[in-house]
């Protein structure tokens, strides 16, 4: 079966065009000069200590930034970890600053979510360090591989659908994105974000999306969003990465759609996968919240290992 976007688009990303991108062949990324000096001299996202002690016990509603994607969700008592990505290195490329938290200072998990199979967000040894019995989340076609690696509960969601636990709503949403891990297995998968809720908060994780229409569906559909996470990294060369990834001024935009109450960042400053200087990303988005003019309490774009607590 072969997944689609909510417009119909299966993203086609061959390696001609990776090729084209690498040897700067597809023109150049955009440059703002205004946001340069400062950016330029930033080598990863600040990070800041977590024992967590504070968050042992799931007893308070938070979440804390481990990392590029990876959030530690805790909610209606629940510990939910979403992409868990806390390896030093994806391939070649060398993670940039270490996790918010290291696997030992983690409490004791109940679920984790999966986004999708992109190697950044689905992680093997990462997800293979984790207790078997864990609930794990994840979108239609990925239950297999999660399955033959001995997780005992696993649930395929299609966008739309939702699963329960100990009174913690999981729904699975769109994205707008595609999937591959292999050579031959391109949007066998599928992609999407999740909407979180207890009855007293509801929060939202993106994953990987592009600025679409569907961030307007989310909110009409599932009630205001207490806290949006969203990212904001991993944008530039535009004419490769505006059908997959949003940049600042989209993510933005993504927020109001939403009507969400408070943006949280993610996805930068933890590896360096695109063209973007590694500190542009929060600079860019705190320019876009400044011309929109919107209630500077709304924005926060946390340290890796910090925990907002809602």
């Amino acid at each position: 079966m072969q997944f689609r976007n909510l417009d119909g688009s299966g993203i086609n990303k061959g390696l001609s065009q990776v090729l084209r991108w690498k040897l700067g062949m597809g023109g150049p990324s955009e440059v703002r000069e205004a946001l340069r000096s400062e950016s330029e001299r930033m080598t990863s996202a600040p990070r800041v200590e977590n024992d967590g002690r504070a968050i042992a016990k799931a007893e308070r509603s938070a979440l804390t930034w481990i990392g590029h994607a990876t959030y530690l969700i805790q909610l209606g008592g629940l510990s939910i970890v979403i992409d868990p990505v806390l390896s030093n290195r994806l391939f070649a490329i060398k993670r940039l600053v270490a996790t918010g938290l290291a696997p030992t200072a983690m409490p004791a998990l109940d679920v984790c979510l999966v986004t999708h199979n992109h190697r950044d967000h689905m992680d093997a040894p990462s997800l293979e360090a984790l207790d078997r019995k864990l609930l794990m989340v994840v979108p239609k076609g990925l239950g297999r591989w999660f399955a033959s690696r001995g997780f005992l509960s696993v649930v395929e969601l299609e966008w739309w659908q939702h699963t329960e636990l100990r009174g913690v709503r999981i729904t699975f949403v769109p994205s707008q994105h595609w999937s591959q891990r292999g050579p031959f297995d391109r949007n066998e998968s599928h992609w999407g974000g999740y909407v979180i809720e207890d009855g007293t908060h509801r929060v939202y994780h993106s994953g990987d999306t592009a600025y679409f229409d569907g961030f307007t569906q989310i909110g009409a559909r599932l009630g205001r969003i207490d806290a949006a996470m969203l990212p904001i990294g991993a944008y530039e060369p535009r004419w490769f990465m505006r059908g997959q990834h949003m940049n600042p001024e989209d993510a933005v935009s993504a927020f109001l759609d939403l009507r969400a109450k408070r943006f949280i960042a993610m996805h930068w400053g933890t590896f360096k996968l695109t063209d973007e200087p590694i500190g542009e990303p929060p600079l860019f988005t705190q320019d876009q919240w400044h011309t929109r003019q919107i209630e500077a309490e709304r924005l926060l774009i946390p340290n890796v290992g910090e925990t907002v607590w809602l």
